[in-house]
């Protein structure tokens, strides 16, 4: 999933501190360290609720494998794969998965849940509790279109509002008992139009996925801060009728980086009253590793921060490194990509791409880059 570079939302000014309480940051994946997770008293950082010891996040996007094949189009029928990519990901020092639920796949139609895929959740649940690996759950996916039921893309803003608090709500229901459980991201780079549109996922795409999709079709003169408060309330009230604990976050596209003096939308103070803390994705352009940094800090608006997406697509792993150093002061979590293939076995290649090379370049880097994330 090397994602498009179109980008979304800006916040206030504000600092957070990574480091307090004069304790060490835990990138452990040890599964006896596996603890609820939660904010500190004072928003700067995560913490683990039985011993308060602060958490630093540090692991992959597992949305697809190779193939391009959706996590949860394969999960049942290749049920041994995932396990063996999770063992893979938890050798490499990760500590939190981001997974992506797909519409498609968990909702039967506008009011029932698909049963099968709410087990095989709980069943991921108990692998990665049971590996010491935190899953950051990510919902409402629509990115392959053939995947999207008919009858979710008739739906009108209300209707298709109340059909998302349905399948927050049943997957909260599964996520709620579990310490493995990191988070609930409402939806992976929503944006709100400024006037009405004919579809709800934007015309720009990745080959044949699309990550980006509109909250509504018909703002009908609402200004975009009063849509996005609206629904993320909505989506939240849904997910708080069966988990009072789990952290609620919305991961969005920094348009800082594009527009530097660009207003917050989805982390806006109000807007985000009811998100726990900020995600951003971020993909720093060659030579511009300073205009990221100056971007990011406009997330720093006194709730933790954690990038929950990067890659060096478009710059060398040097500047990553230096963008990563250069957020530590703000920044509680990195989570980059593992599809499913390992160093070695990338290494074992006999005519490997430009791309096998780089990700593998990546994964060496990213896998001991870890070690210093303390």
């Amino acid at each position: 999933m090397l994602k498009h570079l179109f980008f979304l939302a800006v916040v206030f000014l504000c600092a957070a501190s990574v480091v307090a309480q004069n304790k060490t940051p835990d990138v452990s994946n040890d599964k006896n360290m596996v603890d609820w997770i939660q904010v500190s008293a004072d928003k700067t950082q995560f913490v683990k609720k039985g011993t308060g010891d602060p958490v630093l996040f540090w692991g992959a996007n597992y949305d697809r494998d190779t193939k391009m094949r959706l996590m949860d189009d394969y999960w049942i029928d290749e049920w041994d794969t995932v396990v063996k990519d999770f063992d893979e990901m938890k050798d490499m020092g990760f500590n939190v998965v981001r997974i992506h639920l797909q519409v498609g796949r968990f909702m039967e139609s506008p009011t029932q849940p698909h049963a099968q895929a709410l087990e095989q959740l709980a069943k991921l649940i108990e692998a990665a509790e049971s590996r010491g690996l935190y899953l950051y759950v990510t919902g409402l996916a629509c990115y392959k279109k053939p995947n999207i039921p008919a009858w979710y893309d008739a739906l009108d803003e209300k209707s298709r509002w109340a059909a998302q608090a349905v399948f927050w709500k049943h997957v909260a229901r599964v996520c709620a008992s579990s310490p493995a459980v990191f988070c609930y991201d409402l939806m992976n780079e929503p944006i709100v139009p400024g006037e009405p549109v004919d579809g709800w996922l934007t015309p720009e795409g990745l080959e044949d996925l699309f990550y980006v999709q509109y909250i509504t079709r018909t703002p009908n003169g609402r200004t975009s801060h009063a849509i996005a408060k609206a629904w993320i309330d909505h989506l939240v009230a849904a997910i708080r009728s069966e988990d009072q604990d789990h952290l609620i976050t919305v991961g969005v596209i920094p348009w800082a980086l594009v527009w530097p003096d660009a207003k917050p939308l989805f982390y806006d103070p109000v807007v985000a009253e009811n998100l726990d803390f900020v995600s951003v994705h971020f993909y720093p352009e060659a030579n511009e590793v300073e205009k990221a940094l100056r971007a990011l800090k406009v997330y720093a608006i006194g709730k933790p921060l954690v990038i929950a997406e990067m890659f060096p697509i478009k710059c060398t792993i040097e500047e990553m490194d230096r963008f990563i150093d250069g957020s530590r002061p703000i920044t509680q979590g990195w989570i980059s990509f593992y599809w499913g293939k390992t160093i070695e076995e990338y290494a074992q290649i006999q005519a490997p791409t430009i791309g096998d090379r780089m990700v593998k370049e990546w994964l060496e880097y990213f896998k001991s880059k870890r070690t210093s994330m303390k």
